[in-house]
């Protein structure tokens, strides 16, 4: 059974997969890696000269692939749940963690992260922080087999929680 990471980008999943898997002595794959190594870009090159929607549809063929595994620690990308055959997918061979934080403790995590383009390209970051969250929340509620809330934890004490409920 794999351990699959859910969330908005800068809410720990990349840091807290590291540690869950080194404890579990299981590998680490990040969707969001798998992609650039796939399209030979990095994502904002991606979106750039392709579209979302492409990015979305490398992100898909990702999930497929990663979810095909077993005894592995997958840290999704934050639009990873946005199609509901990704879940589908993710949910077969895995348990998946809903990691939450505030939307300010989300800005001050990813305020200088530049391998990721703007999603909506128009609003303030903290506006498009909100925006995002409030229309994704319903995806990630019911993706969600667990939701654990990082804000005022260490990332030892997260991945303690994932480790007690999986």
């Amino acid at each position: 059974m794999n351990v699959v990471l859910i969330g908005y980008r800068g809410t720990g999943k990349s840091t807290v997969g590291k540690i869950v898997a080194a404890r579990l002595g299981r590998e680490l794959l990040s969707t969001d890696t798998e992609i650039v190594k796939l399209a030979g870009q990095t994502i904002p090159q991606i979106v750039e000269q392709h579209g979302w929607e492409y990015f979305r549809d490398l992100e898909s063929k990702i999930c497929q692939d990663l979810a095909s595994k077993d005894g592995v620690v997958i840290d999704t990308g934050g639009g990873a749940i946005l199609r509901p055959q990704n879940v589908e997918v993710l949910k077969r061979t895995g348990r998946l963690f809903w990691l939450t934080a505030s939307v300010e403790a989300i800005a001050k995590r990813i305020g200088s992260d530049t391998q990721r383009p703007s999603l909506t390209g128009t609003k303030s970051f903290v506006d498009e922080i909100q925006d995002v969250l409030r229309e994704r929340l319903p995806q990630y509620q019911a993706a969600a087999d667990e939701t654990i809330e990082t804000g005022g934890k260490s990332v030892t004490q997260v991945a303690d929680e994932i480790l007690a409920r999986r």
